[in-house]
């Protein structure tokens, strides 16, 4: 069962630098401590990605991913990868479709702490509280801004998301993954329209489901 770990906000505060979080658990003996984030919960197509990153030593220049440029992320990205534990899930559009996007990011932060490859004795999540952690755990609201462990994870979701749609331009040329990354943007809607959704698209969102509708409609009509 997960037990909540909340400090005192004279103990934590969100101003207090981006390693407050972990300062103030490892006072209480609470290390290692887990930070875990996603990549990709609001993408119409490719992977959710999710994140567990257990940090070694401090790193500098840490916040945000979306916040950071693609090469200040791909840097961190190598560093974090040398000086931290790390477990990474990919969860494919369909079991997104299959599951719903909000169970499968759940259980997808789940998965990411199992495969670290030590046990934290304390875990960040970034947003919204996720049940059956193997540790004591604590939601942080904007987390990958405020705990540098939230913020690796964020880091490290993100550029693994970004190589990943990299990779599915390449198939599917079309729709400019590369550039868009699966997000909704009006080249990305020009895109479904002209070509329908392509099996790396999430059928269950809005965006495509009605894509799909109007597409066998005009072929219908045809």
């Amino acid at each position: 069962m997960t037990v909540a770990f909340r400090p005192r906000p004279s103990v934590v505060r969100r101003d207090s630098g981006l390693y407050a979080y972990e300062r103030a658990l490892a006072r209480r003996g609470l290390t290692p401590i887990a930070g875990v984030d996603e990549a990709g919960r609001g993408a119409c197509a490719g992977p959710l990605v999710v994140a567990a990153v257990v940090l070694r030593r401090q790193i500098d220049g840490l916040g945000d991913s979306k916040l950071l440029t693609p090469a200040v992320r791909e840097h961190l990205y190598e560093r974090i990868m040398r000086a931290s534990h790390v477990g990474v899930v990919i969860i494919p559009p369909g079991e997104i479709d299959a599951k719903g996007l909000h169970k499968c990011n759940v259980s997808g932060m789940r998965r990411a702490v199992a495969r670290l490859p030590c046990d934290p004795e304390y875990i960040l999540t970034d947003g919204f509280p996720v049940p059956g952690l193997p540790a004591p755990s604590l939601a942080v609201w904007k987390g990958d801004q405020v705990a540098a462990c939230v913020a690796a994870a964020s880091i490290v979701a993100k550029v693994t998301r970004d190589r990943l749609m990299v990779a599915l331009d390449e198939r599917y040329p079309q729709y400019g993954f590369a550039e868009h990354k699966g997000y909704v943007t009006p080249g990305h809607r020009l895109a479904l329209s002209a070509h329908g959704p392509c099996p790396d698209h999430r059928y269950s969102f809005v965006t495509v489901a009605r894509e799909m509708g109007e597409n066998e409609m005009g072929a219908g009509v045809a």
